[in-house]
């Protein structure tokens, strides 16, 4: 295996690092946000006179003093940066404090008077969708925030042709994403007009977006660059966006270099979570376990505000089915309003939700019919041409699922082990269960947006290269795996690469971090940049002289008979001798995709990665306790760039899956969190794991520059459901809300 690489470990490890509220500027203030900690009221008017007075402070900002667009989103703007009339979430901030010290912040909020009048919440997404309910926001005319839909094949003939017909409902919770550090941003207004900004945040152009917004710029007036970033699992988009806005507001209207630095309440208090589903599904099969229809209904609690909920369940309308083959599909998915802390990107990104429900599902429909688990999925899963819901043919990559399915039943001894479930036998104080889940999932944006992505390689005179990317590094090791691509392709050692400092202002727009598609845009892009600069190497050897290089290799460029030219070092001074700049600019544009919102159908995702989990635990008969003994997984990733990286998503992505499916759950009051920091909100413990094996899989991505696909979010959504159906085997109860809340082995066991 190729020897583990990350060009940011030494800095991290030693403390020189620098992360967001490392970084201090000359005349410096401090601003901190007044929440509003109510979810529904109408501001009759904020007081701030007496506040103001207060030792240290410099000014008060309200929705008043906000010179550009008060709202703003990704997709529809209805996210306020300072709330001036309704209150519509508990998270929604009223004013900003500006001061010279975070303490004189902490101390005038307190005099900050808000007068309010309390109206109606709704706090349930059902409720809000009832025809006379109370509209969230007014100006959009419905509650809906989002509806996409599935219709394929006949489901009437799917239901007749069915011999059992199962119904479910399945449900999931709000969680936190738990990242180390904090939002926080550092804005100051540079002599040249231009707001600079720098944040701990994961997309810095949808960053750029906001902040402009707010201040009413054009875009070339502001630049956001990237340092270090503590984490965001999906979580540091809006939030992490309006509060580097915020920094930026208040660093114009102060004229001085402002930071925000949230506390772990703070941003626990405002920052969006998971969306939580209520799934209904009517499933049929025939008796030798063909899947023919899927009915399934989807509402997903979108919160106060739209954030990119309907991006998220059409990701979840896409893979409602799971990867299985079903020809008659009838599905709705709703995105919903409601007054409770809004939800947005969270790693997994609407796929987590449904594999929770079709991975039991299957499950309950074999057990129903006498069949095997495997067997029943190795009936029904996606195969080498085979066509998805959305009538798109999985014919230009290869299919690995069941491949992936069997690594995993082979390296945990799956069929040997489930002879010792226990099923709750009341004789045995510990019962034992083991489990498994498969996945298919969509790699890049697909239909959720045209995806592009650039690369820069910019050669110095003594040969060392400079490599800029449009993507984010948010702490997963991106730039160290754009490294990687480029001194493969252009035959260097790492030591000769230094990943450039990002900025807006460097390279266009590559798209936010999400979606997994850090290294199969962000590689492709670098790959097509390395290309382009060896044709121009090589046509200045060819013009120069006279010899045709083929091969780059170890530091030196070969010809065709695998002879050495000249090193690269010689290349390059050839170059810049002759006035030829080894500079190039590269840009992977994705395969285009195709969808129609009326039919659900369409090629949603150029390419697929296939994944499969198991999970062995036990569970304490008298005490409900659930111990994890153990955890495998094997995912296709087209090319594993950094293996060692690679099992690091598999572990990480493992352990957020098993607090999703066994302890994580966010609690709103009237909407209101009420989890104040991690004390009270239960992330698994180093403890709480077991032993995990990692098994990549690699079939080279035609698609794919760089042959890879990406690992991300898929090392996620299948742990949950893979502990239930091992919970199942141990207590022999079917539990279908998430996080597993056991019942005590007296209950009936017959659901």
């Amino acid at each position: 295996m190729r020897k583990a690489f990350r060009n940011d470990a030494i800095a991290k490890v030693t403390g020189r690092a620098k992360y967001t509220d490392d970084y201090m500027m000359p005349n410096m203030l401090h601003a901190l946000p007044l929440h509003a900690n109510i979810s529904s009221a109408e501001i009759l008017g904020i007081d701030i006179k007496e506040a103001t007075k207060m030792p240290g402070v410099v000014r008060i900002i309200t929705a008043d003093d906000v010179p550009g667009n008060i709202k703003y989103g990704q997709i529809i703007r209805d996210y306020p940066v300072l709330v001036k009339k309704h209150i519509r979430s508990s998270g929604d901030v009223l004013a900003l404090v500006v001061a010279h010290t975070r303490a004189a912040a902490v101390n005038a909020m307190q005099a900050i008077k808000v007068n309010i009048k309390e109206t109606q919440g709704i706090y349930d997404p059902h409720q809000a969708l009832v025809p006379d309910a109370p509209l969230i926001h007014p100006e959009h005319g419905s509650n809906i925030c989002n509806y996409h839909r599935v219709r394929t094949g006949d489901i009437a003939a799917g239901e007749e042709e069915a011999d059992l017909i199962i119904e479910e409902d399945f449900t999931t919770s709000r969680i936190e994403h738990a990242y180390l550090e904090p939002e926080s941003a550092l804005a100051h207004l540079r002599p040249d007009g231009v707001m600079e900004v720098i944040g701990s945040m994961q997309h810095p152009f949808s960053t750029r977006r906001f902040v402009a917004s707010a201040l009413g710029f054009e875009l070339k007036d502001v630049e956001i660059k990237s340092v270090p970033m503590g984490g965001g699992f999906g979580g540091k988009d809006d939030t992490a966006a309006l509060v580097c806005a915020r920094a930026a507001l208040c660093a114009y209207l102060c004229k001085c270099p402002v930071k925000i630095t949230y506390t772990r309440e703070m941003s626990m208090k405002e920052s969006y979570k998971r969306h939580p589903y209520h799934m209904q599904y009517r499933m049929g099969v025939k008796c030798n376990g063909k899947i023919t229809f899927i009915k399934v209904r989807i509402v997903a609690d979108s919160g106060a505000y739209c954030s990119v909920t309907p991006w998220v369940t059409w990701r979840s309308t896409v893979q409602c089915c799971g990867c299985y083959e079903v020809p008659n599909v009838y599905s709705d998915v709703y995105g919903v309003y409601t007054n409770n802390i809004f939800t947005g990107a969270c790693r997994g990104f609407g796929s987590p939700q449904v594999n929770w429900a079709i991975e039991q599902l299957v499950e309950i429909a074999a057990q129903k019919l006498g069949i095997d688990e495997v067997d029943f999925r190795l009936k029904n899963m996606v195969k080498q041409g085979s066509v998805t819901i959305t009538q798109q043919q999985l014919d230009n990559h290869t299919v690995s699922l069941r491949e992936v399915m069997q690594k995993v039943l082979k390296e945990i001894d799956y069929f040997k082990k489930r002879e010792r479930c226990s099923y709750g036998d009341p004789s045995l104080d510990t019962w034992y269960g083991i489990g498994f889940a498969i996945s298919y999932r969509g790699m890049s944006l697909g239909a959720e947006g045209v995806d592009m992505n650039s690369a820069i390689i910019n050669v110095q005179a003594d040969g060392s290269v400079l490599l800029e990317t449009g993507v984010h590094e948010n702490g997963q090791g991106s730039e160290s795996a754009m490294i990687l691509i480029a001194a493969e392709e252009l035959g260097l050692p790492v030591s000769r690469i230094r990943y450039r400092m990002p900025s807006t202002s460097n390279i266009p727009d590559g798209g936010t971090t999400v979606a997994s598609r850090g290294t199969l845009m962000g590689g492709g892009a670098t790959t097509k940049a390395a290309r382009i600069l060896k044709s121009i190497i090589t046509e200045a050897i060819k013009k120069h002289l006279g010899k045709s290089a083929q091969r780059f290799e170890d530091g030196w460029i070969l010809d065709a008979s695998n002879k050495r030219i000249c090193s690269w070092d010689d290349a390059i001074t050839l170059c810049y001798q002759n006035q030829i700049y080894p500079y190039a600019f590269g840009v992977f544009q994705a395969p285009r995709v195709t969808w129609d919102e009326e039919t659900g159908h369409g090629d949603a995702y150029f390419t697929w990665v296939y994944g499969c989990q198991a999970v062995e635990l036990e569970v304490d008969r008298k005490s409900g306790k659930i111990k994890l003994l153990n955890m495998v997984a094997a995912h296709d990733v087209g090319k594993a760039i950094n293996p060692a990286m690679v099992k690091g998503q598999f572990y990480g992505g493992m352990v957020m899956g098993a607090g999703y499916g066994l302890t994580e759950e966010i609690i709103l009051k009237d909407g209101a969190v009420q989890a104040s920091n991690f004390h009270q909100y239960k992330i698994l413990r180093a403890t709480d794991i077991p032993q995990m094996t990692a098994i990549i899989v690699e079939h080279p991505d035609p698609l794919s520059p760089s042959k890879a696909k990406g690992i991300g979010e898929p090392t996620l959504e299948i742990t949950a459901p893979a502990i239930a159906n091992a919970i199942f085997r141990a207590t022999g109860i079917r539990y279908k809300d998430q996080p597993i809340k056991l019942r005590r082995d007296s209950e009936d066991k017959s659901k």
